[in-house]
């Protein structure tokens, strides 16, 4: 899948591993079941490291090790399934994470507007979705009403001169 980073496309130094899979050389990103076995194994091994959460695995059991994880891949399995909007919220609202947020699975053009505001910075997007699409989905919607992560002043709060 083509990775958009920065506004732009970017190549994946990162590589999925299966949980039974050997760990390649260089930046790898694991299951949250292969990251709970192997923790301390994947953490000594000194290279990039990310986490894939799936759309029923929650970021709070992270929040101690985020220092540790360059990437979160954050898992939509279908459009309807929107559990890794909140969880790109937490990372970076409550738990302060400061890494690549990652969108995986069904990345739809139409969401990368609201992916974008909760907190995710990546995306794995189809082939069908140009940058210049990419870029009139983050730009086509100019006043917000709630809050988020993004920092964009809410209309309420630019009516109250916030």
């Amino acid at each position: 899948m083509p990775l958009i980073k920065d506004g732009a496309f970017v190549e994946d130094r990162f590589t999925y591993v299966e949980d039974d899979a050997p760990l390649p050389e260089g930046a790898v990103i694991v299951s949250f079941t292969r990251w709970q076995d192997e923790k301390d194994a994947l953490i000594a091994r000194g290279t990039p490291l990310g986490v894939k959460l799936l759309s029923g695995e929650e970021p709070a059991p992270l929040k101690d090790d985020l220092d540790k994880l360059d990437v979160i891949a954050l898992d939509f399995p279908m459009f309807k399934n929107g559990r890794a909007y909140s969880y790109a919220r937490l990372l970076r609202s409550r738990y302060g994470y400061k890494g690549e947020v990652r969108a995986t699975g069904d990345v739809l053009r139409d969401q990368l507007f609201f992916m974008a505001r909760c907190g995710f910075d990546a995306f794995e997007v189809s082939q069908r979705i140009t940058l210049d699409a990419f870029k009139e989905a983050l730009g086509e919607i100019s006043v917000v009403y709630q809050p988020s992560s993004d920092g964009r002043k809410t209309v309420l709060e630019a009516r109250h001169g916030g």
